[in-house]
């Protein structure tokens, strides 16, 4: 990106754009000047929101970054505020283009490394926990009682690469079809977690009488037991106390092995990144998620995954991807997962519009179409090379997108389950996450809001507004960060405690 933010009052993305963003509180009657266009505000304009440039008639498309981002619902004069109040969701016909824009990935001279925990059986861990899973709520209590147990009783000390006894549970495993495909995101998210190389050990716990059966999810997935991987059911063993005993010895089994560990250099290929943004403002598009774009085209140039979900925050963008495509089966396969998630909207009388939030529109979003295509920008402009379903282990390196939901949780708990083994994840709003086993960084979109949350926030990118600093050398930062992360240094949410609670499973379908 070549715009120039410093010293700047407000900033017009593209000659074309008929909106520029405010970088700083605006008054009325302030004289603004932005990519050759001199405008005077004819209201007050929120550092983060939008002002007319040129004037707009009803009905008229309105663009920024070059892209239709709605139309004009009332006369729309050069200087006013657009918003809420005067701009709204627009359909766009578009023609896809099927992989016009794909460009083979060039690698990197020299391929970068990480330190990491190599498993016995050659996998690559960025963390050391282990796990009990719950496959039912009705077990969640019980899972936590012997994680707790553990946790408390283990002495650790000394062992530097291990990283804690957690329990991950959820609200949902019954009440609900034992099949179709509500419990086969389920079953599927759970064997993603059992089987994810940051655990170096995982008991899964069900209570015996539910829809989600532990078995079902062993056979359907291939799991079986090992020295790291058991399961245990409540009925089975007697009831709780009884369950917490047995739960508690299957774990502490498995503590000599898991913390027997050391990190050793391996290359940055094996590395899996999910790409995440919540709580977005008008920044989110100018910043962090382009500079979290160019640092996911470095890792994919040496060899690693970058996995970009949130599909109904790319819709209304989805053309800029399905050019990227590197065959037209795969800009078909993403194109199908819109076509599913217009019909899921409509069958729940929902529109795929239901989006920005609240807190985006406080931030300076209008709609959909203006969320979507900042949050594309987080993706870099690397080829796409495969369409994944939700929870799907991902086998193909390079830049992927997995459906998923928006709701952030629910969309990181997918990329985990998918082999995702660190993430970033950009915020304007200032979103507080976590996602255990897989470390989250969090980048914020301005300065303001890295000095407001000091505590949540690990990279700074309003630099590339108020310091001078390119969106390319703010990338080349993340990317060395995540390196460092990977490598073992510890994430603010980690420091927190973040990432116990937010195992979060898709839910489809009616609970009954």
């Amino acid at each position: 990106m070549s715009v120039q933010f410093l010293n700047a009052r407000a900033v017009r993305l593209h000659p074309g754009d008929d909106v520029a963003v405010a970088l700083v509180d605006l008054a009325p009657g302030s004289a603004v000047t932005a990519g050759g266009a001199r405008v005077v505000t004819r209201a007050s304009i929120p550092a983060g929101h939008k002002l007319a440039v040129e004037a707009v008639e009803v009905g008229r498309s309105v663009r920024r970054y070059s892209q239709v981002i709605g139309v004009a619902t009332q006369p729309i004069s050069a200087g006013d505020h657009v918003h809420t109040h005067n701009l709204a969701m627009a359909d766009v016909a578009v023609e896809y283009d099927l992989g016009s824009a794909y460009r083979p990935t060039v690698g990197a001279g020299t391929p970068a490394t990480f330190e990491a925990i190599v498993r016995s059986d050659g996998r690559i861990a960025t963390r050391n926990y282990l796990a009990v899973l719950s496959t039912v709520n009705c077990s969640a209590t019980v899972a936590r009682m012997i994680a707790d147990r553990v946790q408390a009783t283990s002495d650790v000390s000394g062992r530097s690469s291990f990283d804690g006894v957690v329990a991950l549970t959820h609200g949902t495993g019954c009440g609900m079809g034992s099949t179709g495909e509500g419990i086969d995101l389920l079953r599927r998210t759970l064997a993603g977690f059992a089987s994810h190389p940051n655990f170096g050990g995982v008991l899964l716990v069900g209570l015996g009488c539910e829809a989600n059966q532990v078995a079902d999810i062993v056979d359907i997935h291939g799991l079986a037991d090992s020295d790291r991987f058991r399961t245990l059911n409540i009925q089975d063993v007697g009831g709780t106390s009884a369950c917490v005993e047995a739960g508690s010895k299957i774990v502490e089994s498995m503590m000599a092995s898991a913390t027997d560990v050391q990190r050793q250099p391996v290359p940055v290929s094996h590395l899996k990144l999910g790409l995440q943004c919540g709580g977005s403002d008008g920044y989110s598009g100018i910043t962090a998620n382009p500079a979290l774009g160019a640092a996911a085209d470095i890792l994919v140039r040496h060899g690693g995954t970058a996995i970009l979900s949130e599909t109904p925050e790319i819709y209304g963008a989805e053309h800029l991807l399905t050019s990227r495509a590197a065959t037209p089966e795969i800009a078909r396969a993403l194109l199908d997962r819109i076509s599913w998630w217009e019909d899921y909207t409509a069958r729940n009388h929902g529109t795929m519009d239901n989006n920005p939030s609240p807190g985006n529109k406080a931030g300076g979003l209008t709609t959909i179409l203006e969320k979507s295509l900042g949050a594309v920008a987080k993706s870099g402009t690397s080829g796409l090379m495969g369409v994944y379903g939700y929870g799907e282990q991902i086998d193909t390196p390079g830049f992927v997108f997995m459906d998923s939901p928006g709701y952030d949780p629910v969309s990181v708990t997918g990329q985990v389950a998918s082999g995702a083994n660190i993430v970033c994840f950009t915020t304007g709003r200032g979103s507080a996450y976590g996602c255990v086993p897989a470390p989250s960084l969090k980048l914020s979109t301005t300065t303001a809001l890295f000095e407001r949350q000091r505590d949540d926030i690990d990279i700074n990118c309003g630099a590339v507004l108020d310091s001078g600093v390119s969106v390319e050398e703010m990338g080349e930062r993340i990317f060395a960060e995540i390196l460092r992360v990977a490598s073992g240094a510890r994430t603010k949410s980690e420091a927190l405690g973040y990432g116990h609670n937010e195992f979060a499973p898709w839910v489809v379908g009616a609970v009954m």
